[in-house]
């Protein structure tokens, strides 16, 4: 289970718009915004959190998931992502070699990392 996820970002500008996009289907919105670091979720707390990128080398691509109650929030997820000029890596559609009901649906944000929205309660 996640308490808080965060990524640093080559452009912070970029990537929150990004995101501001991507997780609205979820509920998700702004909650802290630091300057340099800014804190999603669904209102009272942040969960997910971008940054100026400021420390380590080169780039490992980082992957996440954003839990979805049903198959339309992945479906709003998808086409928020690619209306933001996210990379597809893979349309929403059923992964039952992951388990029954696995709905998934796999862009690349700003910064080249990988971010899906999955539902796990999908109809086979």
């Amino acid at each position: 289970m996640l308490d808080h996820v965060g990524f640093q970002c080559s452009d912070l500008a970029r990537s929150a718009a990004f995101y501001d996009t991507v997780l609205a289907p979820f509920g998700g919105v702004r909650i802290m915004d630091f300057g340099q670091a800014i804190g999603y979720g669904v209102p009272p707390m942040p969960d997910f959190w971008i940054s100026v990128f400021d420390s380590g080398d080169g780039f490992r691509e980082s992957h996440i998931a954003f839990s979805a109650a049903d198959t339309a929030t992945v479906d709003a997820f998808f086409t928020a992502a690619v209306e933001a000029g996210a990379e597809v890596l893979h349309q929403p559609r059923l992964w039952p070699e992951y388990h029954p009901g696995y709905y998934g649906a796999f862009v690349r944000d700003p910064d080249g990392n990988n971010v899906e929205a999955v539902c796990h309660t999908a109809a086979g």
